[in-house]
């Protein structure tokens, strides 16, 4: 998928919107892009002053692209369990970036990661866990590291994603956020 530039500000318009109406209850536009009726897993992340502020996502296409960045933009300014809600008085402080997902990919070892392009996600028998192509970067991971966290942020030890049991997975996202030029 390769959106445009006018469908990226569109969702990320459309994503604070969804967090600003729950504060003055304003409509929301309505999405006239058919692209958006697509359904694709999609991540909303919050940032504040460089710091992660909240994210929450599908991992599938649950719901079409445009619902989905309502409800992951929501869920990530007042639902992230790490986080308190969202206050009106940080609304101005928040910038937010849209991952758009494509297809989980089974793998079988660290050879087939590319740090930069892949996201990785983690299915075990005792618990899960995802991260965006963006963390290792942001983090400056090497892959033993950016396997060592997926197995963190899934609450299992180092190595379990080689467990009987265990599937690992990648994807490619298609990340975008907000800029000066946004609100210009």
């Amino acid at each position: 998928m390769q959106l445009t530039d006018t469908q990226k500000h569109q969702l990320l318009r459309r994503a604070r919107q969804a967090i600003v109406s729950r504060f003055d209850h304003s409509e929301l536009e309505i999405l006239q892009d058919l692209l958006f009726t697509e359904k694709r897993g999609v991540f909303v992340s919050l940032h504040a002053f460089g710091n992660l502020r909240g994210c929450i996502g599908y991992i599938k296409g649950y719901e079409s692209i445009g619902d989905s960045v309502l409800e992951m933009a929501r869920s990530a300014a007042f639902r992230d369990p790490r986080f308190p809600a969202l206050t009106l008085n940080e609304l101005g402080d928040i910038e937010i970036e849209i991952s758009i997902l494509s297809e989980m990919i089974p793998i079988d070892g660290a050879e087939e990661v590319v740090i930069g392009r892949d996201g990785l996600y983690l299915r075990h028998p005792r618990g899960s866990g995802l991260l965006l192509p963006q963390v290792p970067v942001e983090c400056k991971w090497n892959i033993s590291e950016f396997l060592q966290h997926i197995c963190l942020k899934a609450g299992l030890p180092n190595g379990a994603w080689k467990d009987k049991g265990a599937a690992l997975f990648r994807f490619t996202a298609e990340v975008f956020h907000e800029d000066k030029e946004f609100f210009d």
